[in-house]
């Protein structure tokens, strides 16, 4: 009997929810009853245009017809013969798709999750909104990647892109204590979901020249860490410019063009550090050198968001019923300026 309803990538650009069977847990699963689930507008939408090259690293993704989504938060409502019964009733965190009933794996008698496995089963606070909670994802990649940066108290971090990942890491900067966080985007609606907090402040290329606004912010002073979230690769030598020496660059983002860059003038003369974050940074196992593995992580996003220190709520645009995925992909391919957090509602 098919009664799993499943968004469904059936070609490039065209979008389906398509009635699916039912999946029943493996030995070391669970079934989740899925309650909702976030797009990631970034990932998602390049997998859906199939616009890169096909040798890019996005090669992987070509295969049409596909499932997608990354961000699933449910219940679980049944287990596999492995599994104790103590996870019945447990609201969950997966990397599950956009689908009513998913599966996912569960550590057995405490064992750990197979080290190439990136699939994560993580209990969330009932406290917790569940359209909130459905940020995980992308904030264990915002968080893993300004833990990357090492970001420092009083530091000036300089943001370019305030889609979702720059959102969020606008405001790890500051829970790491970063002095100045300055997010640079050119639409206003994305601007005005920086957080209303002193230190943090917009800045719409439109208005000025970046560079001057920078100095002008932080005392005359080239920027600390400088992360870049736009994927627009024509961007990215202005960017390394407004670093100061030996400052830190942190790509977050996927160009999918080429880059020119005179490495000599803007990397090596001052020393540069280039960072590369993807949530495969993480480390496989948390270890006592670094024990922020995607658990830990997804742990503490969590504790965030209970205690009220972090506030993702403020970044949802859309909630959509599931049955209005075409409709809603759609809209996301044609203009995403003033969509940030996207939510599938499957209750």
């Amino acid at each position: 009997m098919k009664e799993n309803p499943t968004v469904v990538f059936a070609r490039p650009k065209h979008v389906i929810v398509e009635n699916r069977a039912k999946p029943a847990p493996g030995e070391d699963e669970v079934l989740i009853r899925t309650e909702a689930s976030l797009i990631s507008t970034g990932t998602e939408l390049t997998i859906l245009r199939a616009e890169y090259a096909p040798d890019s690293a996005w090669s992987w993704a070509s295969r049409f017809p596909r499932t997608s989504g990354y961000s699933n938060i449910g219940t679980v409502i049944d287990i596999g013969s492995k599994v104790d019964r103590a996870w019945i009733g447990k609201r969950v965190a997966t990397r599950a798709k956009h689908a009513a009933y998913v599966t996912s794996r569960v550590p057995l008698d405490g064992r750990p999750f197979e080290p190439h496995r990136i699939l994560m089963t993580a209990p969330v606070d009932t406290s917790v909104p569940k359209e909130e909670a459905a940020f995980f994802a992308l904030g264990l990649i915002a968080l893993n990647g300004v833990r990357r940066a090492g970001i420092e108290m009083g530091q000036c971090v300089v943001i370019y892109g305030l889609g979702l990942i720059g959102q969020l890491a606008a405001r790890f900067c500051r829970l790491a204590g970063a002095g100045l966080v300055l997010g640079v985007d050119l639409h206003e609606p994305r601007l005005d979901r920086l957080p209303k907090a002193k230190g943090c402040h917009a800045i719409d290329p439109k208005n000025g020249d970046v560079r001057e606004q920078l100095e002008i912010l932080n005392r005359n002073r080239p920027a600390d860490v400088v992360i870049e979230c736009t994927g627009n690769e024509e961007l990215i030598p202005a960017e390394l410019s407004l670093l100061r020496p030996q400052g830190k660059f942190l790509l977050f983002s996927s160009p999918s063009g080429p880059t020119r860059i005179n490495f000599n003038d803007l990397c090596l003369k001052d020393s540069l550090t280039i960072i590369g974050c993807h949530e495969d940074s993480h480390p496989l196992r948390s270890t006592p050198d670094n024990p922020w593995d995607r658990l830990r992580n997804a742990e503490y996003f969590f504790d965030l968001l209970a205690a009220g220190q972090l506030d993702v709520g403020e970044l949802i645009t859309h909630r959509v019923p599931y049955h209005e995925a075409p409709k809603i992909y759609d809209m996301l391919l044609h203009d995403r300026s003033h969509s940030l957090g996207v939510v599938f509602e499957w209750e």
